[in-house]
């Protein structure tokens, strides 16, 4: 399923591994800092580095960098709005669809997958980790979004249709986290380079993105090591569904955190 090159077995010291920096770097700058510019010329540079360096990075990094650059052409919102949600589903969807259509039947190497439907059954561990997340996102949820007034970042509801939209929101960028940065990003950068390098990079990336979606403050001391549980969850179950799991059960801690937040009345559970 994750796929090893046996040049990232032998050693650490890949030459995929300056091409790749350059690429998370691209995310940081762009998405993180929000210069689209500069992040648009480190993006060059990575897939210049990786055409001298390593070129059979090339084309995996070049399918990355079609996700982050659609990505970064519209603004990364939470805007729940029809038009923005619309315009930013379109270009998730596209991030997500071209590299695996390409991967899939131009390259023929079928090096993304989305392994759903994986016929095995989650383990005591894994049933155990999903209740924990909903604890820790009860614990820590609530108090980050509060105390930093993060949760102004995200629109106020009132309505049924608007709450509705904020709840597809959600979930929809959840699922779309998941499919594009640990089954597409980290599954590419763990082809060139070993496991614990390709999911720093891939945090990066996810970090980066979700910073400028609304995680600001010290959000990413947060969001970060949750990246990379994600990583390393779906490296050792190799499933999808069970990954998308633990995102939507975080998830749906949060959107009853942005409810409260808001209307301290609704969803009146937690501690804060």
């Amino acid at each position: 399923m994750v796929e090893r090159s046996p040049a990232a077995v032998r050693s650490a010291r890949s030459p995929a591994l300056v091409p790749a920096v350059l690429l998370a770097a691209s995310g940081v700058v762009s998405f993180g800092l929000e210069e689209r510019a500069a992040g648009y010329g480190l993006l060059a540079a990575s897939l210049v580095a990786a055409a001298v360096l390593h070129r059979p990075v090339l084309r995996d990094l070049a399918l990355i960098a079609f996700g982050l650059v659609v990505m970064s052409l519209q603004p990364v919102t939470t805007d729940i709005s029809w038009p923005h949600m619309l315009t930013m589903g379109t270009a998730m969807v596209a991030a997500v669809a071209v590299p695996y259509l390409v991967s899939r039947f131009v390259l023929g190497d079928h090096a993304i997958r989305f392994p759903v439907a994986t016929g095995r059954r989650w383990t005591r561990f894994e049933w155990g980790w999903l209740v924990l997340v909903v604890a820790l996102g009860y614990l820590l949820l609530p108090f980050y979004m509060i105390s930093t007034g993060v949760y102004r970042n995200w629109p106020a509801v009132s309505g049924a249709a608007e709450v509705g939209r904020l709840f597809l929101g959600t979930n929809a960028l959840g699922i779309w986290d998941e499919l594009f940065f640990v089954c597409t990003c980290f599954v590419l950068l763990r082809r060139h380079l070993p496991e614990w390098q390709a999911n720093l990079l891939q945090a990066v990336l996810f970090t980066s993105f979700l910073h400028e979606l609304g995680f600001t403050s010290w959000g990413p001391l947060m969001i970060f090591p949750f990246a990379l549980v994600q990583g390393w969850t779906f490296a050792r179950t190799r499933s999808l569904s069970y990954v998308v799991a633990v995102h939507l059960t975080f998830d749906l801690v949060l959107f009853g955190v942005l409810l409260h937040a808001h209307q301290r009345s609704w969803v009146d559970v937690f501690l804060v």
